[in-house]
């Protein structure tokens, strides 16, 4: 049997604003196994990374109101204290952050960033976390890092400083690696790049991977299960192979329909999903998705539950329409015309 690394159980993260109260997460839950990697897929205000950063113990504050558990191997990371939590954090569960362009300090060279992560952790001289962060810049394939290990962010591309930050968050060999949005402002070669590096160092250092984006493109080949979040909340859960072939949310349509195809005939436009994300503090009643989605109807003004049908074994969704129905309408969202999506 795998080992069971995470498990998030009914998490909320409530944040209290002078205009209400704003439901960033609400009711998530999911597993980790060592060596298996996970997929989570939004739009921005989803609450992706929200809930990474709750896992990492980065939202806490006399504002947010948490729920549920986060238990890591058994521990309940919501209930430890401040300091305890530093023992999980780079330790035990590393992240590498969005925006590799501000998350590197531009004052310090990227050499010390790394052994000072290192030596937070570990009972170890310079000299000794230096040669650590020069074999680090070394596997996530940063050419010379003898000498690159002295430079300063500034004197880094976009990708080499991902890779830095990549760096970083392994330097303590974490056995859960949370990517939040690892691609982003990066062209498509380096992103494949990237992809293709962080799979190799989840089967080299065998950790499990929690890889948060918004674009389903990018976990195709990487992810084995995944995760699609709207407005707080999952509304879709099933293997990777499962959810492109037959996925059963409105909302992961229209995120298969938005990405470029190369195997079809160029559309006029890319479709895209009409409307904007809902208002996290006064969310429409009922499905979240209810006022952007083209397929809603009377019962979608009540709460959809997130269920598995007999139809789709292993495969949860949050939806009203039944699976025949899915399956003859959804054509139009994804490939733009009638035809099935399996």
């Amino acid at each position: 049997m795998p080992e069971r690394l995470l498990e998030v159980d009914d998490l909320s993260v409530h944040f209290a604003t002078e205009d209400g109260m704003v439901r960033a997460v609400d009711g998530v839950s999911f597993a980790l196994d060592r060596g298996e990697v996970l997929g989570v897929v939004g739009e921005s205000g989803s609450g992706k990374s929200v809930t990474a950063m709750t896992i990492m113990g980065l939202t806490r504050g006399v504002n947010a109101k948490f729920g549920g558990a986060v238990r890591y191997q058994g521990t309940d990371l919501l209930q430890v204290s401040d300091t305890e939590m530093q023992n999980y954090r780079g330790n035990e569960i590393g992240m590498i952050f969005q925006d590799p362009m501000t998350s590197l300090n531009p004052v310090y060279r990227v050499g010390e960033q790394i052994t000072e992560a290192i030596r937070a952790h570990e009972q170890i001289d310079k000299r000794q976390a230096r040669k650590r962060a020069v074999e680090l810049l070394k596997q996530v394939g940063i050419p010379n890092p003898e000498s690159r290990v002295d430079d300063f962010p500034h004197q880094f591309s976009g990708g080499m400083r991902q890779r830095a930050m990549i760096a970083m968050a392994l330097s303590c060999n974490p056995a859960i690696l949370i990517a939040d949005e690892p691609t982003t402002a990066l062209d498509v070669t380096i992103q494949a790049q990237i992809i293709e590096l962080i799979g190799r160092l989840k089967r080299d250092f065998d950790s499990a991977v929690i890889m948060i984006t918004h674009d389903l493109g990018v976990v195709a080949d990487i992810a084995d299960e995944i995760l699609v979040m709207y407005a707080g909340r999952v509304v879709e859960a099933a293997g990777t192979r499962d959810l492109f072939y037959d996925p059963q949310m409105p909302y992961t349509w229209g995120l298969l329909g938005s990405i470029p195809r190369l195997d079809r005939p160029r559309p006029e436009r890319l479709y895209s999903i009409k409307g904007a994300p809902p208002s996290l503090i006064n969310a429409p009643p009922g499905c979240k998705f209810r006022p952007r989605c083209p397929h809603a109807f009377e019962k979608c003004v009540e709460e959809p539950r997130l269920e598995q049908r007999v139809e789709t074994p292993g495969h949860l969704d949050r939806c009203w329409l039944d699976v025949e129905y899915k399956r003859a309408h959804r054509g139009s969202m994804i490939h733009g015309d009638t035809s099935e999506a399996a």
